[in-house]
Formats: structure tokens, C-alpha cells, sequence
């Protein structure tokens, strides 16, 4: 009996099985921003691809703990944004924080349950089927109930050394997940593929070549610059979540932003998410127009995050206003950006018969925002067309295109001082790289306390603030116009497509025996 075979006995164990399967979801992490160790997310999938192996009476069972555990260690954060920052006790807090991480692990569970109704050779159902699983588990992940793709195998790769992350301007983020999957699998097959030297060569080739591949996409230019350059300020006030809508607070607040607005000179400045804790229409009058004078008198193209009220005065937006065609005549008539995916239970109260009681315990003020709409039109600032979204919405590529197509800039408002000095902030920028990436232009993000930042169209982050400091973070970037194959795609949906016809090739190829299983 060789060596590993030895080991494998000892982890057959539960005394080293169910540590070893804690161990390696509580370091999924590690992949993520801020640390962007990517090479160890394939290690820790083929880990947990071997160790289900080892106790297959336990398949299920040990892919949902994975996945409660992965998950309740990559979004901790919940806790802080709902004790403390919203003031939920504890006996609430702690139970809730675990709520969304037992859900999310349902879908790693369900893609191993379906894996045991395909009979067919090791290296297909490993090599081939559980990674297009997994990746239609994700992509679904990321649209029913709202979706939430965070901590998606894919953005794991979204760094600097990243082979694998070339794959994203070709097919979005779960084209990423997909080879990460691959790759994972594929290690596997390639350590150990019981003593069979000619598919474990061509599984350590299969990997050499994806890598290549992804190499090359990433260095390929699917976008062009279109000649123009523009200065940009990202103002972050690092206003305290807790004392952001405090009614005695709004005034310094103001003066704190209006005063980062009067020392810039740059083309176009924008202010994050909410900058302005007050409605609109509700300032005092000269409010919005100061601002928008200074700015001009400066020479810059102004945008300012602050809720506003519908057109029917009844419900209130998530906005980001343009002030560049700000005219003192009409002040009324500014164009906007108004959120459109909101953050189901921050943004708007699904079940409130059952989450109204948590709400009256909860510092959230403005809990039930209107959507603004598909596919808003970009803002002319100075010489570009940017695209903005707004926080949250960052994490859905797809929902991005379509304005993508008409700006030459990108850009997120984002607070996320509701989730203190944790990761969030920086596993949010990660996403804005992945965007960068998937859509070929420059993303400039302005945030209240961090990750405030600008990533250029290869998603490599080319100036960032010191989190958590008052602070207006200068640079330059440049115009860019063209689509990525995946902005021709339209969506990740061909991609799911064509993945969820494979699985249905290789389900009924199982049943009539077509690939024979001679493992």
C-alpha cells in the first residue's frame, strides 16, 4: 500500500475526517480579498473533492458543513452589521449572522447530492460533471431569492497573478468559477487517479493548458482606449455608521463633503453612496446648488450619493445625482442614477410581517427603497459616459452590461461602514475588479470609509485609500469604448445554458452506458 493510501486510512477516520473538512472551509478566506492567495481556493476545492471521496456514506452531509462553515467564516461580517453597528442584541444577532451561510450551504449539498445520481467513470463524474455542477449551483445562487454571488469560487481568482482570471472578460465571473472548479477537480485526478499513470499526465495537462489559455485571454486587449483622459477625486468622509443619520450630524457632514469637493480640481469628482444623510428635496434651499457651483467653479464634473423621493413623492431612491448639468433655472431637473438590485432586509423588507419586529429593534433608517430601473443611462461627466451602480449591485455582472456598453468609465457609490473595519470592504472591491475585467473599461469606486479605489481594465487596482481615514484619493484614467466577448454574450446565461445541456448529456450517457466505466 503506498504512502498516501497509508494517510488516506488515518482521515477515513472522524477523529481526522470532520476537523480536516472545518479546517479547509475555515480557510477559504485566505482566497479572498484582502489576502488574494488563489492559488490555495483550487487546493481546498480538490481537498474537499477527496475527502467525500473517503467517507461517500457522508457525501451530503459533509458538502453542506463545508459550506456552512466556508461561508459563516467569508461573511462574519453580518454580525457586526447587525449588532454592532445596528444595535440587534445578541440573542437575535448571533442566530441571524448564521441564517444566510445555513442557506447558502444547501447549494454546495444539493450539487454533491446530484453528483450520486450520475453512474458514470471517476475521472467524468470528477473531471467533468462536479465542476459544471458546482458552477450552475453558483450561477443560481446568484439569482433566486435576489441572489447573492459572494464568495463565488471565481472571485477568488480575480488577482494580479491569476491565470484563471482571463476567463472573465470571455465569459464573466462563472466562466472563472468554472476553471477554478476545473482546476480544483482536476488536481485531484492528477495526484491520485488510483494508480493510473495516463489519466492522471493528461489531468495535470488538462490543467497546464487551462492555465495557459487564461494567461493569454488576460493579457489580450478586447477593449481599446478611446483617446481620452480625464482626473478623477474619490471623496471618502469616513463618516461612522452610527452617527451618519443623526439629525445633529447632517450639517458637519455637508461641511465635510463640500469641503473635499472645493479642494479638487480633478475632471470629475464623485461622492459615495448616501454622502448626504438627508432626502433631496428635503435640504435647505442652496444646499445642491453650492455644491454645484463649487464644483463648476473648480472645473469639475460633480456626483453625489443621497436618497431622494419618487416622482410621486410617496416611496424614496437609492441615487447618485448629477450635478455636471446642474442648472440654477430648473434645480429640480438634475439627472440621476437610482439603485436598482437593492439589498433584500437593508434595502427593502421582504416577509415584513415577520421582519418588521427585528426592525423596530434596529438602527436602519430608509429600509424600504424603490428600484430605479434596467439599464439606466450613463452620465455625461466632462469627456466621459460613466456607468454607475451603486454598493451591492457590484456583484452582478450581468445587470451591468447594458450601460456598460454606452460608458467609457465605470463607476460604484458604496457605504460600507455598516460592516466596520472587516473584510467586506475589501471582498466588495474585489468584485469591482471582476467588473473591470468582465467589461474592459476602468472602475472608479467611491466609498465612505473603505475600499475607496480605482482598477484598471485588466482589474489590477492602481491607486486605493488607507481604510477607515478622511481622505480624497486623485489619479488619472483613461476613456475606453469596445465590448468583451462576454458584453457580446449578453449574460452568463448561454454559458449556464450550454452547461446545464452537458449535465444532461452526461446524466443520460451515465444511464445507457455510452462511456464506459472502467475505473
Amino acid at each position: 500500500m503506498s504512502s498516501l493510501r497509508k494517510l488516506e486510512q488515518y482521515w477515513r477516520k472522524p477523529l481526522f475526517y470532520w476537523p480536516a473538512l472545518l479546517l479547509i472551509a475555515a480557510a477559504t478566506p485566505l482566497t479572498f480579498a484582502p489576502y488574494y492567495h488563489f492559488w490555495l481556493m483550487p487546493l481546498l476545492f480538490g481537498a474537499l473533492i477527496r475527502l467525500t471521496e473517503l467517507r461517500p456514506q457522508h457525501t451530503v452531509k459533509s458538502a453542506y458543513l463545508f459550506g456552512l462553515i466556508a461561508y459563516t467564516a467569508q461573511f462574519y461580517w453580518i454580525h457586526t452589521a447587525l449588532h454592532d453597528i445596528s444595535g440587534l442584541p445578541n440573542l437575535y444577532a448571533v442566530p441571524l449572522t448564521f441564517l444566510l451561510p445555513a442557506f447558502l450551504a444547501l447549494y454546495p449539498a444539493a450539487v454533491f447530492w446530484l453528483l450520486k445520481k450520475f453512474s458514470l467513470p471517476r475521472w467524468v463524474r470528477i473531471g467533468l460533471v462536479l465542476p459544471v455542477l458546482w458552477t450552475l449551483a453558483e450561477f443560481a445562487r446568484e439569482r433566486l431569492l435576489t441572489g447573492f454571488g459572494w464568495g463565488a469560487l471565481g472571485y477568488s481568482q480575480i488577482a494580479d497573478n491569476s491565470p484563471l482570471a482571463g476567463f472573465a472578460p470571455i465569459g464573466g465571473i462563472h466562466l472563472v468559477t468554472l476553471a477554478t472548479a476545473f482546476t480544483g477537480a482536476w488536481l485531484v485526478l492528477s495526484v491520485d487517479n488510483q494508480g493510473r499513470l495516463k489519466q492522471r499526465m493528461i489531468s495535470a495537462c488538462a490543467i497546464i493548458v487551462l492555465a495557459a489559455v487564461g494567461y493569454v485571454a488576460k493579457n489580450f486587449e478586447f477593449t481599446r482606449p478611446d483617446g481620452s483622459t480625464a482626473t478623477v477625486a474619490l471623496a471618502q468622509g469616513n463618516i461612522p455608521q452610527t452617527l451618519k443619520w443623526q439629525p445633529d450630524q447632517v450639517i458637519p457632514t455637508i461641511e465635510r463633503y463640500y469641503g473635499q469637493v472645493a479642494g479638487s480640481h480633478a475632471d470629475i469628482v464623485i461622492l459615495p453612496e448616501t454622502a448626504i444623510p438627508m432626502m433631496r428635496q428635503d435640504l435647505p434651499e442652496g444646499v445642491i446648488e453650492q455644491f454645484a457651483e463649487q464644483a463648476a467653479r473648480n472645473g469639475s464634473a460633480l456626483a453625489v450619493g443621497i436618497s431622494q423621493y419618487t416622482s410621486d413623492g410617496q416611496d424614496y431612491e437609492n441615487a447618485v445625482i448629477n450635478l455636471a448639468d446642474y442648472r440654477r433655472a430648473t434645480p429640480d431637473k438634475v439627472s440621476y442614477y437610482a439603485k436598482n438590485h437593492l439589498v433584500p432586509f437593508g434595502e427593502y423588507k421582504p416577509l415584513p410581517w415577520l421582519t418588521e419586529p427585528l426592525y423596530s429593534m434596529m438602527n436602519i433608517p430608509l429600509a424600504d427603497f424603490k428600484r430605479g430601473g434596467n439599464a439606466q443611462t450613463p452620465f455625461v461627466m466632462k469627456n466621459q459616459k460613466v456607468a454607475f451602480n451603486i454598493c451591492y449591485e457590484d456583484g452582478f455582472g450581468d445587470e451591468l452590461i447594458a450601460s456598460a456598453k454606452q460608458a467609457t468609465l465605470l463607476a460604484n457609490a458604496s457605504n460600507m461602514a455598516w460592516y466596520g473595519k472587516s473584510n467586506a470592504m475589501f471582498q466588495h472591491l474585489q468584485q469591482s475588479q471582476a467588473r473591470s475585467l468582465e467589461l474592459g473599461r476602468y472602475m472608479v469606486r467611491a466609498t465612505n470609509t473603505g475600499a475607496t479605489a480605482i482598477v484598471n481594465p485588466k482589474g489590477k487596482i492602481v491607486a486605493q485609500t488607507i481604510p477607515d481615514t478622511e481622505t480624497v484619493l486623485e489619479g488619472k484614467i483613461e476613456g475606453y469604448v469596445g465590448e468583451t466577448p462576454y458584453m457580446k454574450l449578453g449574460s452568463s446565461w448561454p454559458l449556464m445554458i450550454l452547461l446545464g445541456l452537458c449535465a444532461i448529456i452526461f446524466y443520460w450517457a451515465g444511464k445507457r452506458k455510452i462511456i464506459p466505466n472502467n475505473d
